[in-house]
């Protein structure tokens, strides 16, 4: 199962390259949470139309085809720097120390591994949709009412590309942490306990409690 985590941070290159990604994957992120909240304005008006002047939206379905690679892709590198991806904690949690990073270490590179053939398959797939000579730029189009489907096939890699920066990036904090046996490594996240949950949680719902008043 996913728990909490907490990513710490410092002045090394690692570190700093991690900030700057998660910038990147927070405005990915943003992408997505606006795509969502784009798609219940279309169902709105669909149904509005359907029901009040039995005119629906046209193309709606082609429309819930171009931004569902959104949604479902382009806050996956954002989750799994905070370490929210399902996950074995049952097991994982009985490790410590060196164990703990070698395990965190190999089970990253497995995942980097897959990620950059889902990378090569899902670019190739991008490439035979994309055709600078065809209208739109396009070989292949929603049935409806025909909108170009490369830039939805395009998020796909885009997504895997970044989360296997992202990848890359905790595989060197999960080795440089086994070879340091560094208790508290940067860059990575750190699974908390439920003690520590609880407590943050008590600490968001306190400042949240200050600002009310």
């Amino acid at each position: 199962m996913a728990g909490a985590s907490s990513v710490l941070s410092d002045d090394s290159i690692l570190s700093r390259a991690d900030r700057a990604l998660f910038r990147l994957e927070t405005f990915l992120a943003l992408i997505g949470g606006i795509a969502i909240f784009g798609l219940m304005l279309l169902a709105v008006v669909n149904v509005t139309g359907r029901n009040g002047f039995n005119r629906p939206l046209a193309g709606y379905v082609d429309w819930i085809e171009q931004f569902m690679p959104v949604i479902t892709m382009l806050g996956v590198a954002y989750v799994m720097r905070l370490g929210g991806h399902i996950r074995m904690d049952i097991v994982v949690g009985q490790l410590g120390g060196r164990a703990l990073w070698l395990f965190e270490a190999v089970s990253t590179f497995c995942m980097l591994a897959v990620t950059l053939l889902l990378l090569w398959g899902s670019w190739a797939h991008f490439q035979r949709s994309f055709d600078f000579a065809a209208p739109m730029w396009s070989r292949d189009s929603t049935i409806d009412i025909g909108l170009p489907l490369w830039p939805a096939k395009l998020v796909v890699p885009v997504a895997f590309g970044v989360l296997s920066v992202r990848l890359v990036l905790q595989l060197w904090g999960f080795t440089r942490a086994f070879l340091r046996n560094d208790p508290r490594p940067v860059g990575v996240p750190l699974i908390e306990d439920a003690a520590t949950q609880a407590a943050h949680e008590a600490e968001a719902v306190s400042g949240l409690d200050e600002e009310t008043r």
